[in-house]
């Protein structure tokens, strides 16, 4: 594997790489079987959608995971898109002898695997329909290097998802890695030392102290590991991120930012709601503007994630109702506890769907399910007008429920 040029960079990843074949990370279990739940995130239709609009033509994808470490998105990816063909790099091999195994347990026959940096990546064979960079460029000496790096690996109406740290909502974590730091003196680099000595100042610290109350309230259940707590507090290298921060990484991958994956977090309405002349007003500032008020408004924000795109991207935002007439319909299957008017929708939100919403969904099932007799054309998705001759739903009810991401939709010119 070639290294980068410059040596402290090495120096770091190196580092990095120690950290990760000590502390192999995410500890999650390996299974012998497909792992449980969704993640829309990590479903190439539901990410398609969010980012255009509209739910792609076919799912066979080159899927790049970049950083994947143990496998566990790795393995979610393979198993969500059995289509697709996925490949995790990362620079650990500890971490990497685990997501081998784990992808082969599970029965993930559509991954692969190679020991490479994010920085080599130039090495890989052609481009990607589709990339994910979960928490990993923070933990990049250059995090700069690393988004250009996968930008160019990105294919043309191509996607990249990253998820790095929020700097206002880790004060308190700050603050103890550099006092675990502190005390570790030339120990540092020791990691099995650093957590017990993280974990012996958190016992130590009286009650009620600002940084044991925090990882009281928001870390501890995790940090029972002690892989989490390595990653958390005794890390090597970490950048944390401003709102204005974020953007100069943004802009410096060349690249277009679609938005955030966590919409809802971003929205004023949920933090000025209940003032309806302040949030009007606060509603005038820019875009940018208005997230950097959501950032020093909401303290709790630990992370930002976002998806980015290659120019050109097609887009479609279904104003036009002849477009929206002839477009296909697909219930989106990142739903548990369908079917059912009660059910956790992508987000893992427990929601209530109306009477038409229901409808709606059955509809799509029947249309989809090879043994339905009531359909006319079986295995074909349902348009939208086919839909409102069935069904109670009206055009703003499609249009809201592709917003709440309960269906996809497929321009007719798209359809296979």
């Amino acid at each position: 594997m070639n290294s980068p040029s410059s040596s402290p960079v090495q120096s770091v990843s190196d580092a990095v790489a120690r950290l990760y074949n000590t502390y192999p990370f995410p500890p999650e279990p390996i299974l012998d079987e497909p792992p449980p739940g969704y993640n829309w995130r990590w479903y190439w239709p539901t990410v398609h959608s969010f980012c255009t609009g509209f739910a792609p033509a076919q799912s066979k994808v080159r899927v790049l995971d970049a950083g994947c470490g143990t496998g566990v998105s790795t393995e979610y990816l393979g198993h969500l898109n059995p289509q697709a063909d996925v490949l995790g790099i990362d620079l650990s091999e500890g971490a990497l002898a685990t997501a081998q195994e784990r992808c082969r347990r599970s029965g993930a026959t559509n991954v692969q695997f190679r020991h490479l940096s994010i920085y080599d990546a130039d090495q890989l064979e052609g481009t990607f329909d589709w990339i994910n960079c979960v928490g990993v460029l923070h933990h990049m000496p250059d995090p700069i290097r690393g988004i250009q790096s996968l930008a160019a690996k990105l294919a043309p109406g191509g996607f990249l998802h990253v998820f790095v740290y929020a700097a206002i909502g880790r004060w308190e974590i700050s603050l103890m890695q550099r006092a675990i730091a502190l005390v570790q003196g030339e120990q540092r680099g020791d990691y099995r030392d650093g957590v017990s000595v993280g974990r012996q100042l958190f016992a130590s610290l009286p009650e009620g102290n600002r940084l044991k109350q925090r990882e009281k309230d928001r870390w501890s259940l995790e940090n029972q590991r002690d892989e989490c707590f390595a990653d958390m507090y005794v890390h090597p290298q970490e950048v944390d991120y401003t709102l204005d921060t974020l953007f100069d990484l943004i802009s410096a991958s060349g690249l277009e930012f679609v938005g955030f994956s966590n919409p809802h977090i971003w929205q004023l309405d949920r933090l000025l709601g209940s003032n309806p002349e302040l949030l009007q007003r606060a509603k005038q500032l820019s875009e940018r503007d208005q997230y950097r008020l959501v950032e020093l408004l909401d303290p709790e924000i630990t992370h930002f994630e976002w998806f980015l795109a290659k120019p050109l991207l097609a887009k479609q935002d279904w104003h036009q109702d002849d477009a929206l007439l002839a477009a296909q319909v697909l219930r989106n299957p990142c739903m548990e506890g369908w079917p059912s008017q009660s059910i956790f929708d992508h987000n893992y939100q427990f929601i209530t769907l109306s009477p038409v919403e229901f409808e709606v969904l059955s509809a799509c099932d029947r249309a989809s399910d090879p043994t339905a007799t009531d359909s006319p054309e079986t295995n074909a998705p349902l348009t939208v007008a086919d839909l409102l001759s069935r069904t109670a739903a009206s055009l703003d009810d499609l249009r809201q429920m592709q917003q709440k991401q309960l269906i996809l939709l497929q321009p007719s010119q798209l359809s296979p």
